[in-house]
């Protein structure tokens, strides 16, 4: 329990205050969808009490408790069911399941980060990467959000072109992330620098020209950090988990993709 904040560390900045207002945005998205689609009225009821909860207070909990996991992570401290119920929850501590298992579960989507209990008697918690990806440990800006989930994404898409992916696939298939070669990303900053530089020389992706090709195009590979963190079997793993809770979390959105994908065929 030593790695637990103590109690004289609540004068800590607020992990909400902690994020930039991108993230803050991107987080409170995720949660607002996902309170949507946790009940299938306009209030969720606690089994505990039979009291009636808000979509919109379930929002700002389920946000605030991704925050609050997300400072830990980046302060390499643990939490606790009891630490959380004190700081995030506080008046509504009876809804710590349904918050902590949706919170859970958008983190995994939205930062490839998977919470997992340390000690069940105390029920600490801590975060670590999907898939054993260390990407995020490396040194980087240290308020920066979690790439994990992105790196995730792109090696599957190699994966699923044959061990190998032409980059033009790779950006068709980053735009209807929003991320374009050039442009910057609320979240994930330049991507083109990001692929092409930053996890080329961390060894996570090869990134080189297509042989004989004339013009020059170029194509991209798993590098060998990634076959050293991960295989393809938890790739595929993966990519099953997040596409189930895809669907759940954003069922009109995965309905029209669908439909598109339908209509391009």
């Amino acid at each position: 329990m030593s790695e637990l904040s103590k109690p004289e560390e609540d004068h800590l900045q607020d992990p909400g205050e902690a994020q930039g207002p991108e993230e803050v945005q991107l987080l409170g998205a995720e949660a607002g969808d996902a309170a949507s689609a946790s009940a299938s009225s306009p209030k969720v009821s606690s089994s505990a009490t039979g009291e009636s909860l808000s979509q919109e207070a379930l929002k700002q909990m389920i946000t605030r408790l991704m925050k609050f996991l997300l400072f830990k992570y980046r302060t390499k401290q643990l939490t606790s069911q009891a630490e959380i119920l004190k700081k995030v929850l506080r008046d509504n501590q009876e809804y710590f399941p349904v918050v902590f298992s949706q919170a859970s579960k958008n983190l995994q989507l939205v930062c490839g980060m998977e919470v997992k209990e340390v000690d069940p008697r105390e029920h600490t918690y801590t975060m670590v990467p999907i898939l054993g990806l260390t990407c995020d440990e490396m040194p980087s800006s240290g308020q920066s959000m979690p790439k994990a989930g992105l790196l995730a994404v792109v090696l599957s898409l190699i994966m699923w072109g044959g061990d190998r992916a032409p980059e033009e696939k790779i950006w068709g298939a980053l735009s209807k992330l929003g991320m374009s070669r050039g442009s910057v990303h609320c979240v994930f900053g330049e991507p083109r620098t990001l692929l092409t530089h930053v996890w080329v020389q961390q060894g996570y992706l090869e990134y080189r020209q297509v042989p004989y090709s004339r013009p020059a195009r170029y194509e991209f590979l798993w590098g060998p950090q990634a076959y050293a963190e991960t295989n393809k079997r938890e790739v595929v793993a993966f990519l099953l988990r997040s596409k189930q809770r895809t669907l759940r979390a954003f069922p009109r959105q995965s309905a029209e993709a669908s439909r598109e994908e339908a209509e391009e065929a």
